[in-house]
C-alpha cells in the first residue's frame, strides 16, 4: 500500500507545475496534454526504478522490490495522468477548469487515504498534500504566466 500511495502522491503533486506551466504558457491543449503525458510517464519510470533499486526488501522486510517498484511507478504515472487527461478537451478554459477540479479531488482523496490507511493525522495529511499541492500548482501557473 505504502509504495502505491507514495507514487500516487508524488505523481499527483510533482506533475502539477509542469502541466499547468505548459497550459498557461501555451494555452494549447494538445501541447499541454503531451507535456503532461511525458511528465507522468517519466515520473512513473523514475519512481518505479527508485523504489525498486533502493531497498532489496531483505533487511527492511518491505517485500519484493519489483512489486514495490511496479506499484510506485504505475501509481505515479496515474497520479500525473489524472490532471493531464482533461487537456484532451480542445477548449483551453474548459480543459483547465476540468483539470483544476480533478486536482482538487486528487489532493483531498490522497489526504483522506493517508489519514485512513497510513494513520497520518488528518491535519498533517491535509497540510502535506493539499497545501503542498496547492503551492506547486500556484508555482506552475505563475511560471506559465511569466
Amino acid at each position: 500500500m505504502q509504495p502505491g500511495l507514495a507514487g500516487l502522491m508524488d505523481g499527483s503533486v510533482s506533475t502539477l507545475a509542469p502541466i499547468f506551466a505548459a497550459a498557461f504558457a501555451t494555452q494549447d491543449t494538445w501541447s499541454t496534454f503531451l507535456i503532461g503525458l511525458s511528465a507522468a510517464v517519466g515520473a512513473g519510470i523514475s519512481m518505479g526504478f527508485t523504489e525498486a533499486a533502493h531497498d532489496d526488501g531483505k533487511i527492511s522486510g518491505r517485500g519484493s522490490p519489483i512489486k514495490r517498484g511496479l506499484a510506485s511507478g504505475i501509481m505515479t504515472a496515474l497520479g500525473g495522468l489524472g490532471h493531464a487527461l482533461p487537456y484532451l478537451i480542445p477548449h483551453f478554459w474548459t480543459a483547465t477548469a476540468v483539470a483544476a477540479v480533478v486536482v482538487f479531488f486528487e489532493l483531498w482523496a490522497i489526504a483522506f487515504i493517508q489519514n485512513r490507511y497510513m494513520e497520518t493525522p488528518f491535519l498533517r495529511a491535509v497540510f502535506q498534500v493539499v497545501v503542498g499541492g496547492s503551492l506547486v500548482l500556484a508555482a506552475g501557473i505563475l511560471i506559465g504566466n511569466g
